[in-house]
């Protein structure tokens, strides 16, 4: 048969003036070239990683999957650095594929030196308007600012301990952590923002701000660990970049609606000079308010970028935090005890707590601040460095390059803590404080960037705990020992079961 060619007839796209030969040669020498270079990029950036890290041994990585394939199982992810910091003190690069890679710091000189430079954080602002920012948001944070919201709290916690009351006559134990992040979200929405948003008594539903905020944590922590969502374009079109992205609108939805709320209120000029006048402004009042030197206030962006900070950091750390020490009272009741006594004695004929009464807890922040040692909120704090550094013992490493230390592996650093994995609530007794490394605890981090709502995490624990503790005994369920998982903040991977029983009198 004599082909359209041949017969010296035109094909039917031949109108279009074009050669489709010439156009598919074309394009596949873009798609080659495309992919020589990108080789090309990534075998530089290879090189740059291993020069960076060359003088920082650690373990063996496989020469695609870096370290991933020794984290598939999430449960031993804490339990494999814990190795690894043992034989590698200080610090050791941990590779996530090929071509992506950081330096996992063990160890408080290390940590002191890289706090004291700081460098880009990698989830929050940096440079010039990190330092505004900060320095606008400094008066939320204050005392007086915060002395009001310990009864908001106690009201909160107390919702939380009614439904508990009413759970435990099913005689099964309880999963304490969505009951605590509830809570912490129903704290800091009336604390932070003046927000009654009864998700504790909402109970037709699960509470979607939660569950965005759980997914977000647990998807990003993810992407490290599969080495093809390195890469942008194939994450944001696999189902999990979806879910990143609705989780993500899920969370700026309540955001947003908590910003226009205010901003609503304010429109009336009654409301005002109202809020002008309040004694306390909450941190929404703040922000709303805030000027810099030039007069300029906070654009919307701005507003929502530290409303989410704030909600994120504000509740999220705070329930993993509250649910450790609770699960650290359960495990060593002795000290359960001895901190209900002191509460007791506290309090007196009492039923609520006041601010006054926090600094009186001597002996329940002791065993609250060495369950935050044992399991703090934040596993883990990373840098991207903005100029070189240079460590103690000479080992430098260049600009861009990142940084992170793992909190957890310096409060379990044998160096460091004698017996670290005994829960001792002594070391943080006055006359043990000053012998430690300044360096050696950081569940708020450390030098400029360190948690500006640190004060206000210490009077959550604070009240949870007191309140807990009167009105319950705790023990574990030692059928489901909890599996420590890090991503953004400290969880367990199948939650954390306590059994409780009414204390009497309480």
């Amino acid at each position: 048969m004599t082909s359209v060619l041949e017969s010296g007839l035109k094909p039917s796209w031949a109108w279009l003036g074009v050669d489709t030969y010439r156009i598919f040669h074309l394009v596949a020498v873009f798609c080659l070239t495309s992919a020589l270079l990108k080789a090309i990029q990534l075998y530089h950036r290879r090189q740059e990683l291993l020069k960076a890290f060359s003088r920082f041994p650690g373990p063996p990585t496989h020469w695609l999957y870096g370290h991933v394939h020794e984290f598939l199982q999430e449960g031993e992810v804490l339990n494999k650095v814990e190795i690894w910091s043992q034989k590698y003190p200080y610090a050791f690069p941990l590779w996530f594929g090929s071509f992506s890679a950081y330096l996992n710091i063990t160890h408080p000189d290390y940590a002191k030196i890289l706090f004291a430079r700081g460098g880009k954080g990698l989830l929050v602002l940096h440079g010039p308007k990190w330092y505004q920012h900060r320095k606008l948001l400094t008066p939320g944070f204050h005392f007086d600012v915060l002395k009001p919201y310990v009864p908001l709290i106690a009201d909160s916690t107390k919702v939380m301990l009614d439904k508990w009351e009413q759970l435990i006559a099913q005689e099964k134990s309880v999963e304490l952590f969505e009951h605590v992040s509830l809570m912490t979200l129903d704290s800091i929405m009336k604390c932070a923002f003046s927000y009654h948003s009864n998700c504790q008594t909402d109970s037709h539903r699960k509470n979607s701000y939660i569950q965005a905020v759980f997914d977000l944590s647990y998807l990003i922590h993810h992407r490290l660990r599969i080495f093809p969502y390195h890469n942008d374009l194939i994450y944001w079109l696999s189902p999990h970049g979806f879910k990143f992205r609705k989780a993500c609108q899920l969370a700026h939805s309540h955001t947003d609606k908590v910003i226009r709320e205010r901003k609503e209120s304010l429109k009336d000029e009654r409301e005002h000079e109202k809020v002008q006048r309040k004694r306390h402004l909450d941190f929404l009042d703040i922000l709303l308010h805030a000027k810099d030197e030039n007069g300029e206030e906070l654009s919307d962006e701005d507003l929502r970028a530290e409303v989410d900070t704030f909600m994120f950091e504000g509740h999220d750390t705070t329930a993993s935090g509250i649910s450790w020490i609770l699960y650290c009272m359960a495990l060593h009741p002795e000290h359960q005890q001895r901190c209900r006594e002191e509460i007791k004695e506290i309090l007196e004929d009492r039923t609520t707590i006041q601010w006054d009464d926090l600094g009186k807890m001597t002996y329940s922040t002791m065993c609250i601040k060495e369950s935050l040692r044992l399991y703090p909120p934040v596993p883990g704090v990373a840098r991207q460095l903005s100029k070189p550094i240079t460590f103690h013992d000479g080992r430098t490493l260049p600009e861009g390059s990142l940084a992170a230390v793992s909190i957890h592996l310096i409060h379990r650093n044998a160096s460091i803590w004698k017996d670290p994995l005994v829960f001792d609530p002594w070391r943080f007794s006055p006359e043990n404080i000053s012998d430690r490394h300044s360096h050696a605890f950081l569940p708020f981090a450390a030098g400029l960037r360190n948690c500006i709502g640190q004060q206000f995490a210490m009077a959550e624990l604070k009240v949870a705990l007191a309140l807990t503790l009167l009105r319950f005994e705790l023990a574990p369920d030692l059928a489901k020992p909890p599996i420590r998982i890090p991503q953004l903040v400290l969880r367990s991977k199948n939650g954390i079961h306590l059994y409780l029983k009414k204390v009497h009198g309480g």
